[in-house]
Parts: structure tokens; C-alpha cells; sequence
């Protein structure tokens, strides 16, 4: 994709986030969970984070991203919505259907992408896709989680980590040359990690096994010490895999956009690649590990508050459940997060 100046090429032209409710700072979990904001701090580097209220849906969230990045984006109707998520408002059908019927966007394609915390990066892949192929000339594609809806309420070490939230972006068809056009995707995955991040009841595998599942079973299970072995080394191999098909080299990124998972994984890939940690833009000391949306919703906020600016040269990079991974190369385009 990179240098290819094709008029086939997706470009980011507009984004938009979305985080519920007010913030639930660390010292409010700290007697449910017999923890304490130092502890929560030192070792995850949140502060606070945001849950839905009760009868909320991931779809309401991803709703209002999806409408501020098509306002962000000039207005334009996009041909196709690309959902990322792995908290769907149900197990059928997909989400992204009644998101785009909210939006007004009637007769268009849509449908979810399944690759956890990887989400919004497939959801990129798939939605530069669409525009490569020349089905569409608008793609919005939205990272969208509600993690508080799976989370055991009596597990310390996954209920202080993550928050909900929504982030999208518009991509338009361009010119590969362009600021915000994509410069260069990797994706990839190894089943064999499947069962470190995990709800473990609730599909076809136990459901055909024609027995309850216990009580525990239908909440989210990860286990933190594996999955940060791996998502610091998948994450940096992904990100040296695509500055090679870019033509980069770390020099020449000035900001370094990860999943917003721990800070010490943040910290760690950037210490892999030999970037300084202060390029990496760090969003989740306000709302925690917010799954697919948490690069949307950094790259908003970055935005916003002038982190990121026009002409900055961005390395995009995640680790999800699967297990998956991906990782993407831009230069920021001249728009207004809303």
C-alpha cells in the first residue's frame, strides 16, 4: 500500500468517540475488590475508567462514535459500517446492522469483526478492503466494547483493568500519497493461545454439551502473566513488520499509538522497538482497557488535546484475544475529533 498514489487507497478522514457515564475512579473499586488506587496504579497505570449504566448496550456507544466521526468527516454518508467488538448487545445477529439503521444509514453493508482487543486494526483491513475493491467510497469503522458487561465483579485483576467505551473513524477513497491514507497493514493470530483470553461458556462449544455451565464460566478469564509475555513480543514484531513494508524506520515514527492495555506493556513494546516511552501516546489512565475502541478513542483524544498532530508520522499496533494481533503505518490527516 505505501507510495502507491492509487486512487483505491484508504484515507482517514474523520473521528469520533464516545465513553459512558461519569468516571469511576480507582479508590470507588477499592473495597469491592480489596485493592487500592496505588496498587491498581502501580501496576496497570489506570486511574479510572467508565462504565454503561444499567440497560445501556455496546450499540449505544458505538452510535454516537459513528455519528461524531461522520460529522468529523464532513457528513457524507459512508456505504458501509465495519463493527469491532466482542461484546455484541446479543449473541445474534450482529450488531453493526442496528447501528447503521441508528445512524440513518439505510441499505448499507455491515457487520462485526471478531478479534478482541485486535478489533479496530481488522476492522481498518477490512474497511481499506471495501475501498480497494472499489465497493465502497466511504467506510466507517468502529471499535466498540462493553467489558464491564462480562466482567467477574469479585476478580481483582481483570474488574480494575477495563472500561467502556466507543472510538470510529471515517475512511474515504483517496490517493495513497495523501495525509491519513494508510500506509501499510499487518494482521495475524495464533489459535493455539486461544484459551489465555477467553469466556469460556456461552457458544456452541458449550452449549452442545447439553450441561450448565457454572456461574463462572460466562465471565471474562485472562491470564495476565502469558498474555503480557506475548503481547509485547507480538505487538513489536507486528509494528517492525510494517515499518518495513512502509520504508520506515523507528526514527522516523513521532508517535507510537498502542492498544491501550497496561502501561507496562506499553512501555515494553516501546523499549523492544527502542523508542523512546514518551512517544507513545497513553490514553488509558482515564478509561482503562477499553478493548477494540481503545485505539479510536486515543487517537481522538491525542487529536483533540493536539497530542497527535496533522503530519505526524503514527505507528498503530494492538494484541487481542484468538490470539490476534495487528499493527498499521499513517500520517495524520488535518481533522477534528468530535
Amino acid at each position: 500500500m505505501a507510495g502507491t498514489g492509487l486512487t483505491n487507497t484508504a484515507v482517514i478522514a474523520g473521528v469520533g468517540s464516545c465513553v459512558p457515564g461519569p468516571a469511576i475512579a480507582n479508590d470507588m473499586l477499592s473495597e469491592r475488590l480489596d485493592t487500592t488506587d496505588e496498587w491498581i496504579r502501580s501496576r496497570t497505570g489506570i486511574a479510572a475508567r467508565h462504565w454503561i449504566e444499567p440497560g445501556q448496550a455496546t450499540s449505544d456507544l458505538a452510535v454516537t462514535a459513528g455519528a461524531r466521526a461522520v460529522e468529523s468527516a464532513g457528513g457524507e454518508q459512508p456505504q458501509a459500517v465495519v463493527l469491532a467488538t466482542s461484546t455484541p448487545d446479543h449473541p445474534c445477529p450482529a450488531t453493526a446492522p442496528a447501528v447503521a439503521w441508528r445512524l440513518g444509514l439505510r441499505g448499507v453493508a455491515a457487520f462485526d469483526v471478531g478479534a478482541v482487543c485486535s478489533g479496530f486494526l481488522y476492522g481498518l483491513a477490512a474497511g481499506a478492503g471495501l475501498i480497494a475493491t472499489g465497493f465502497a467510497d466511504r467506510v466507517l469503522v468502529i471499535g466498540a466494547d462493553t467489558f464491564s458487561t462480562i466482567l467477574d465483579p469479585a476478580d481483582r485483576g481483570t474488574g480494575v483493568i477495563f472500561g467502556d467505551g466507543a472510538g470510529a473513524v471515517v475512511l474515504r477513497r483517496g490517493d495513497g500519497t495523501e495525509p491519513g491514507a494508510l500506509l501499510a497493514l499487518d494482521l495475524g493470530s495464533d489459535g493455539a493461545g486461544a484459551d489465555l483470553i477467553t469466556v469460556p461458556a456461552g457458544g456452541s462449544r458449550q452449549r452442545s454439551g447439553k450441561t450448565a455451565a457454572p456461574p463462572a464460566d460466562s465471565y471474562f478469564k485472562m491470564a495476565g502473566r502469558e498474555v503480557f509475555r506475548e503481547s509485547v513480543l507480538r505487538m513489536a514484531e507486528s509494528c517492525q513488520t510494517v515499518l518495513r513494508r512502509s520504508g520506515w524506520t523507528v526514527a522516523d515514527v513521532d508517535r507510537l499509538v498502542p492498544h491501550q492495555a497496561n502501561l507496562r506493556i506499553m512501555h515494553g513494546v516501546a523499549d523492544r522497538l527502542g523508542l523512546a516511552r514518551d512517544r507513545a501516546v497513553v490514553d488509558l489512565d482515564r478509561v482503562g482497557n477499553t478493548s477494540a475502541a481503545s485505539i479510536p478513542l486515543a487517537l481522538a483524544r491525542a487529536s483533540a488535546e493536539g497530542t497527535v498532530q496533522a503530519g505526524d508520522r503514527l505507528l498503530l499496533t494492538a494484541f487481542g484475544g484468538g490470539l490476534t494481533w495487528g499493527s498499521a503505518t499513517l500520517t495524520w490527516p488535518d481533522v477534528k475529533a468530535v
